[in-house]
C-alpha cells in the first residue's frame, strides 16, 4: 500500500487533460478538413459532415464499454489501447481515396479509439479528489476544448503550406495524438478500494439527521433500473443536441447575417475558449453553491441564448456574446453530468454509470448538426433548427430543476 500512499494525486488529473485534448483534437476541429475535402474530391458538405457525424455517434457509444471495461480492469489499459486504435484511424485517414474509406478510418476506427480514451480519465480523476469531486473531473474534461485551439490552427497551416497539405495533417497529429494517449494510458491507475486523501474525513451528517445510516454506492444494474438516471439521460442528450446543432451551424448563420467570414470564425473562437474555460470554473463554482441550482441555471441561460441569438447575431460582437454563453453553458455540461452522476449513484460504478449516460452525446451529435442543416434547407433560414434547440434546452432545465438524488442504497 506504501505506493498508493505516495502516489501523487495530481497525475491522474494530468492524464485526464492530455487524454481529452487528444479526444478535442479529434472532434472539434474537423471544420478545417471541410475545404480541402471538397476541393480535392467534389464532395458536397453534407457528404463530409457524415464522417464527422460517425465519429460522433461512435465515439459516444463506445464510452459505456470503455467505462465497463475500465472499472473491471483498471483505466491504464482501455486508454492504451484506444489509443493506439485512435492514432491508426486517423493515419489511415490520409490515405483515403473515397467517401466509404473516409467514413470508416476516421468515423468507425479512430471514433473507436477515441471513446475508449476520453471516459476511463473523467471516472477516474474524482475518485483520487474525492474532496473536491467537480473541480477534478472539469479539469479532466477541459482539454476537449483545448484540443480545438491546438489543432485548429496547426491543421490550417499544414493545410496552407504547399509542401504539406491536409493529408499531413491526419498523418502527423495521428502519430501524436495516439503518443499523447500512450503516455496518458500509461500513467493512469485507481486508488485502493477506501483511499482517502490524509487528512481529509467526508462531511458529517446534517445537524438533527440523527445516526447517520449505513449505506453503499449503487451498483451499475441498479442505477439502469432508477429512472431518475434515464431523466438525466434525456437532460443530457437535450443539452447536447442544442448545443452541438449550434456548433455545426454557427459560422454559417453569422455568414446568412451579413458578417464576413472572419467575423464569423471569430464567433466559432469565441465558442471554443469559453467551452474549455467553463470546464474547470464550474467545478469550482459547483463545489461552493451545490450541482442542482447551477445545472438548472445553466440550462435555463442556454435555452435564452438559443432565442436572443436572432436579435444580437447580425452584430459581430453581438454573436460572438452569444457564442461565449453558449459555449460556457455546453462546455459545464462536461463537468456536471459526471459529477451528478457520481453524487446520484456513487463512484464505484462510475465508469459503467457515466459511459452509458454519455451515449445520449453520441445520440444526440449524430442527429443535432444533420437536423439543423435539413431543416435549413428546407425553411430557408436557422430561425426552426434555433427555436426547436431553445425547446430542448427548456425541456432539460425542467428536468435538471425537477430531479432530485436517489434515495441511497443501505448495507
Amino acid at each position: 500500500m506504501a505506493e498508493e500512499k505516495t502516489f501523487p494525486r495530481w497525475v491522474p488529473l494530468l492524464c485526464g487533460l492530455i487524454g481529452s485534448t487528444t479526444c478535442g483534437m479529434l472532434l472539434y476541429a474537423w471544420s478545417v478538413f471541410i475545404k480541402p475535402l471538397n476541393a480535392e474530391f467534389g464532395w458536397t458538405r453534407a457528404e463530409i459532415a457524415m464522417a464527422f457525424a460517425i465519429c460522433c455517434l461512435v465515439f459516444g457509444l463506445m464510452t459505456f464499454p470503455a467505462g465497463r471495461l475500465s472499472d473491471k480492469y483498471g483505466p491504464r489499459n482501455v486508454v492504451m489501447v484506444g489509443g493506439v486504435i485512435l492514432g491508426i484511424g486517423f493515419v489511415l485517414s490520409g490515405f483515403i481515396q473515397s467517401k466509404i474509406q473516409l467514413y470508416i478510418t476516421y468515423g468507425l476506427i479512430a471514433g473507436f479509439g477515441g471513446g475508449c480514451i476520453y471516459l476511463p480519465p473523467i471516472a477516474n480523476a474524482p475518485k483520487w479528489w474525492p474532496d473536491r469531486r467537480a473541480l477534478a473531473t472539469g479539469f479532466a474534461v477541459v482539454g476537449l476544448g483545448l484540443g480545438s485551439f491546438l489543432m485548429g490552427p496547426l491543421a490550417t497551416w499544414m493545410i496552407t503550406n504547399p509542401e504539406m497539405g491536409w493529408r499531413y495533417v491526419f498523418w502527423y497529429c495521428g502519430i501524436a495524438m495516439g503518443i499523447m494517449a500512450l503516455v496518458a494510458g500509461f500513467f493512469l491507475k485507481a486508488p485502493p478500494a477506501g483511499w482517502k486523501p490524509p487528512g481529509w474525513t467526508p462531511p458529517a451528517p446534517a445537524a438533527g439527521a440523527g445516526a447517520p445510516k449505513a449505506t453503499r454506492d449503487f451498483t451499475h444494474e441498479e442505477t439502469t433500473k432508477d429512472m431518475k438516471f434515464w431523466l438525466l439521460y434525456l437532460a443530457y442528450f437535450c443539452g447536447s443536441f442544442a448545443g452541438l446543432m449550434v456548433i455545426g451551424h454557427l459560422a454559417g448563420f453569422g455568414r446568412d447575417q451579413g458578417l464576413t467570414a472572419m467575423a464569423a470564425a471569430g464567433a466559432v473562437s469565441s465558442l471554443a475558449f469559453t467551452n474549455a474555460a467553463t470546464r474547470i470554473l464550474s467545478g469550482w463554482f459547483v463545489d461552493m453553491i451545490g450541482i442542482r441550482v447551477y445545472f438548472a441555471v445553466t440550462f435555463a441561460l442556454q435555452t435564452a441564448a438559443m432565442i436572443f441569438i436572432f436579435q444580437l447575431g447580425g452584430s459581430v460582437y453581438g454573436l460572438a456574446a452569444i457564442a461565449m454563453l453558449i459555449g460556457w453553458n455546453y462546455g459545464a455540461m462536461f463537468t456536471l453530468f459526471p459529477a451528478t452522476c457520481g453524487q446520484f449513484y456513487g463512484m464505484t460504478a462510475q465508469g459503467s454509470n457515466y459511459g452509458l449516460l454519455f451515449t445520449a452525446w453520441g445520440l444526440a451529435g449524430f442527429a443535432g448538426p444533420w437536423i439543423g442543416g435539413f431543416l435549413k434547407d428546407s425553411t430557408g433560414s436557422y430561425y426552426a433548427p434555433f427555436l426547436i434547440a431553445a425547446a430542448f434546452c427548456a425541456l432539460g432545465t425542467v428536468i435538471l430543476f425537477t430531479t432530485k438524488p436517489p434515495e441511497k442504497k443501505p448495507i
